[in-house]
């Protein structure tokens, strides 16, 4: 059988590889399903620290099969789409710091999986585009983590008329954090990845839901919550350790070594 998502793990970082490129890494039920266990595995290995979601081919992700997608339509199956939403709350949930690595184009549930992301780096010159409207559909599963990262203008305009658009525009509507040239990808990635596994495992899972959390009512009611938090964080093992190492002038013990 067909290995899609090819892993990779060491230094503290596990790299998920999309290995599809017959089919411009779509989103066939095979392939997410193939995601959501290598997610989990890295998800529980305390050796992983953080994600990366890379890809093999030119293509990053063309989003849903539509092949498997009109076999299961016109058989009364299930659509490869329905899937989608367990693998982007996977990513988005994930306690682990998930880094996705774009050198290539992106379409339709490519861009949710890279807004569920934390953080995403692309090539400059790759391309994106919302197309679901060129093909009567509209991007409804994506928007969970899509619209939770776009400035609203920008959403409007890309959503209505599937417009491709390159990495620098991506950047500057939230959907990737940088833009770069395409032979400095690597680099910058590995620049997040250094930077993430010397984060404390337990703050950068608390940092991950700081970042999802709704604010409260008033302000004070949120001071007076994440007052509360702060004090957990700095009683904490890991937290302790960390001050400790700080006045050491040392390494916390979670950083990894070599």
């Amino acid at each position: 059988m067909t290995e899609l998502v090819r892993v990779h793990a060491g230094g503290g970082v596990a790299t998920l590889t999309l290995d599809s490129p017959h089919n411009r890494n779509a989103l066939s039920t095979a392939l997410m399903t193939e995601l959501l266990a290598a997610l989990g595995v890295a998800r529980n290995d305390d050796a992983v620290r953080a994600i990366v979601l890379s890809h093999t081919g030119p293509v990053f992700c063309s989003g849903a099969d539509l092949k498997e997608t009109a076999a299961a339509t016109a058989g009364g199956g299930t659509v490869p789409a329905s899937r989608l939403g367990n693998v982007l709350a996977a990513v988005w949930e994930c306690p682990k710091p998930v880094v996705a690595r774009v050198a290539g184009p992106a379409r339709a549930g490519g861009l949710g999986l890279i807004a569920a992301a934390d953080i995403a780096v692309c090539a400059a010159d790759a391309t994106f585009a919302f197309s679901e409207v060129h093909i009567g559909v509209i991007p409804a599963v994506i928007s969970a983590t899509v619209l939770r990262r776009l400035a609203p203008r920008a959403a409007a305009e890309l959503y209505l008329t599937g417009e491709v658009f390159d990495g620098r525009r991506a950047a500057e509507i939230g959907l990737v954090t940088a833009a770069v040239p395409v032979g400095e990808l690597d680099a910058a990635v590995d620049r997040y990845t250094a930077a993430l596994v010397r984060g404390g495992p337990g703050a950068l899972a608390g940092t991950k839901q700081l970042l999802h959390r709704p604010l409260q009512m008033t302000l004070r009611e949120d001071l007076a919550d994440l007052s509360e938090l702060s004090g957990r964080y700095f009683g904490s093992e890991e937290g302790m350790e960390g001050v400790r190492a700080f006045r050491e002038k040392r390494d916390p013990y979670w950083v990894p070594r070599g």
